[in-house]
């Protein structure tokens, strides 16, 4: 039964503050590591937890600052002075100031008994940038970090209480992310379709089932030869950027920083699939499904090989076959979802009759984020015979 207007206004703003309340918990657990790292000596493990995390916070700012610059121009709601706004950035502060603005925009669309089609536009236009931020805060910075505590736990052959939680946190965050930007996605599409439980279950499923092996194999890797998976990850990292450049991206609003959307995209692409480009993607999807299996086996036969060096038990022993099972099921969610789940829909030109995406009644222009609207085109296809229809602005 599909929720009442009010109703879903009231999920989406909870949402918000589930999605903001994992980071900042997400963000204490790896504070809470570092500290306990340099509290046990551990001095390496406690600077490589705290380089992730702040290079990855570096990363968010600058797609924040160049994003809300290239907004400037926008007829949206009044914003705070630049120097305000750069410093907020300069302190680490831009993502957080944007999930506070979207909850305070959320709050005050669901307090009004007839939002304004003005309030609303805006409102998804601030709940996809957060969405876009936190997919790539995930795998710039909770990806790695899971990857980093496992491999930590096996070259030790212990855990620590504040290792499980950090590694708890990094599921959640992980999790709610994946589901956040494919529900945001598809709130650009023409009908906006609502992602039912049972499409969210699978999608989230099949995902998580095929991050977990990638992670597995890479943090086995890292425990056995903590020297070479830097080179391995460098290496990787430049083959699947020459690929993301060979695709001709264009979702940044300059040169210099598509650059950076684009290493951002390849680190993506080294621990799971991420569309950029318009087009049938059953092709790109599947070499990139084989490429990054055939590296995992390698890092796998590498361990098998190797597996003295790391502290025996049982538990390592089934790693590898239980992380192989996890893959052949997420794969076959995965199948399954393109098949039966999966919105395939009718992207229309734009009208000039007040349809979503062009005026309110008050003559003002809404708030479009073309950003996560050309990454919506690319992730859900058109029928064959829809090939032809020009997007908007075209």
């Amino acid at each position: 039964m599909p929720l009442s207007p009010r109703a879903a206004l009231f999920w989406d703003l909870v949402l918000g503050v589930l999605g903001t309340l994992a980071f900042l918990i997400d963000l204490g657990a790896d504070l809470w590591a570092a500290s306990q790292y340099v509290l046990s000596g551990r001095y390496l493990w406690a600077a490589l937890v705290l380089a992730l995390l702040g290079l990855a916070s570096v990363a968010l700012q600058l797609f924040s600052w160049v994003w809300l610059r290239a907004d400037l121009s926008s007829p949206h709601a009044p914003k705070p002075p630049g120097h305000c706004l750069a410093l907020l950035h300069v302190l680490q502060l831009g993502y957080l100031y944007r999930c506070m603005q979207g909850l305070r925009q959320g709050l005050l669309v669901w307090r009004q008994a007839v939002p304004s089609e003005f309030d609303l536009a805006y409102a998804d236009f601030l709940s996809l940038d957060i969405s876009m931020l936190r997919l790539f805060e995930t795998f710039l910075e909770m990806t790695p970090q899971l990857t980093l505590v496992l491999a930590i736990m096996l070259q030790s052959g212990s855990a620590e209480y504040y290792q499980w939680v950090s590694i708890c946190t990094s599921f959640v965050g992980i999790s709610w992310a994946l589901l956040d930007y494919h529900r945001a996605l598809r709130t650009c599409l023409p009908s906006k379709p609502v992602l039912g439980l049972g499409a969210s279950v699978i999608y989230f499923l099949w995902n998580l089932l095929l991050l977990w092996p990638r992670v597995l194999v890479v943090a086995l890797f890292s425990a056995l030869f903590p020297r070479y998976v830097a080179l391995h990850f460098l290496g990787l990292w430049l083959v699947l950027l020459f690929w993301v450049w060979l695709q001709g991206t264009d979702f940044m609003p300059d040169p210099c920083s598509e650059w950076l959307y684009r290493a951002t995209v390849a680190t993506i692409l080294y621990f799971s699939w991420f569309n950029v480009a318009e087009g049938r993607t059953r092709g790109r999807a599947t070499i990139h499904l084989a490429f990054l299996l055939n590296d995992s086996l390698l890092l796998a036969v590498a361990w098998v090989a190797q597996s003295t060096w790391l502290p025996s038990g049982c538990l390592l022993q089934r790693l590898l076959p239980a992380a192989g099972a996890c893959f052949l099921l997420g794969l076959a969610l995965r199948l399954a979802y393109y098949r039966w789940l999966h919105p395939s829909c009718r992207w229309e030109p734009d009208q000039l009759d007040g349809t979503w995406g062009l005026r309110s009644l008050e003559g003002r222009q809404l708030p479009q984020n073309r950003r996560m609207a050309h990454l919506a085109k690319n992730f859900f296809p058109k029928g064959r015979d829809e090939a032809a229809v020009p997007w908007k602005g075209e």
